[in-house]
């Protein structure tokens, strides 16, 4: 298993990607999954409010994508997407209810990953610095050891698609997305 000097990452995503994997297959796929990868949590499942090593989350996203027949980087971005109504729900505290996806996008930072921060210091969301440059344009710089850009452009366009905007968005990375440092265009319509 990959590992970044001991990073963690906040137990909800292991429940998230647990329930992904179940949505294509079913439960057995994610034991599976489990017992393939050498992944110990047949015995002690994955919690809500824990956090977990980053590599156990790189190792069963790696094998669900081998599962899947596509890039790991496409695995990552299609769960993005996915978990972005459950992701709203659990972390609803730290969203203003008036907000649509522009809105969202330009507090995600500082609102959800720095709630999530304080909330529980085990946990180290990426920093996203997130630049307005026009009323339709805003830019996300991604900067990550963890090398998760696909995951976060399946979130913004899973928060396009739970606003209903998804014709509205268009979701552009502009560097290469496994990369440490990625920019992400999201141009407005």
């Amino acid at each position: 298993m990959k590992e970044i000097n001991g990073d963690r990452m906040h137990g909800s995503i292991f429940v998230f990607l647990k329930r992904f994997v179940e949505s294509g297959h079913n439960y057995s796929t994610w034991i599976k999954l489990l017992e393939n990868t050498g992944v110990a949590r047949l015995n002690t499942p994955y919690q809500m409010h824990e956090v977990y090593p980053i590599g156990e989350l790189f190792t069963l996203m790696e094998a669900a994508a081998n599962l899947e027949g596509i890039s790991y980087h496409t695995y990552q971005e299609q769960f993005g997407e996915f978990l972005v109504p459950d992701l709203l729900l659990v972390f609803k505290r730290f969203v203003n209810p008036s907000w649509k996806t522009y809105d969202m996008l330009q507090h995600i930072g500082s609102h959800m990953h720095g709630g999530i921060r304080k909330e529980d210091e085990r946990t180290s969301p990426p920093p996203l610095h997130v630049s307005k440059v026009s009323t339709n344009l805003i830019i996300i710089d991604y900067h990550s050891k963890r090398k998760m850009a696909g995951f976060a452009v399946g979130i913004i366009k899973g928060i396009a698609r739970y606003f209903n905007e998804s014709h509205l968005v268009n979701v552009i990375p502009v560097t290469e997305p496994d990369a440490e440092r990625v920019q992400i265009r999201v141009q407005f319509s």
